[in-house]
């Protein structure tokens, strides 16, 4: 019987070990917070900004800003246009487009990270205010009884 071997734990109890820890659990929280917190972000630059943005560019869209470096050759033909060569553009819209969507994701993600922060040491300032008010009432608490103790019995 000295021999036996410590009995394995199942798959399933691993797995629930594993996700009953605390880190594991703040990180799936974080990520589906991350998620809507993205979508809401994605939402602000595109429905909100980037039409302001636009708008006052005089264009449709970023993403449509293009410099044409060599046009299309067209030939006619029998009455009808057919392209010889497809026009080369240099499409800088689209690459203007994830550069201000990236400053504007950056951005409010910094505010909200900021306000979260200041949340945090305000948290901690009370709770640090708290316990010391608990440690001081603790203390005057102590002294009272101990000066009771010290009038009940005098020292002879």
């Amino acid at each position: 019987m000295a021999n036996e071997k410590p009995k394995k734990k199942g798959f399933f109890q691993e797995f629930k070990e594993f996700l009953a820890r605390g880190n594991v659990l703040d990180l799936s929280v974080a990520v589906i917070i991350g998620a809507a917190f993205g979508a809401i972000v994605t939402s602000l630059t595109n429905d909100i900004i980037m039409p302001l943005v636009t708008y006052c560019m005089g264009a449709n869209s970023l993403a449509d800003l293009s410099v044409v470096l060599r046009p299309e050759v067209v030939e006619m033909v029998g009455g009808v246009e057919t392209v010889v060569k497809e026009a080369l553009t240099w499409n800088y819209g689209n690459f203007l487009q994830a550069i201000l969507d990236f400053l504007i994701i950056a951005f409010v993600v910094f505010c909200f990270v900021k306000i979260v922060m200041k949340l945090k040491s305000a948290g901690e300032a009370l709770q640090a205010k708290i316990e010391a008010e608990v440690a001081e009432r603790v203390a005057a608490r102590k002294a009272a009884e101990a000066e009771q103790e010290g009038a009940e019995n005098p020292e002879e």
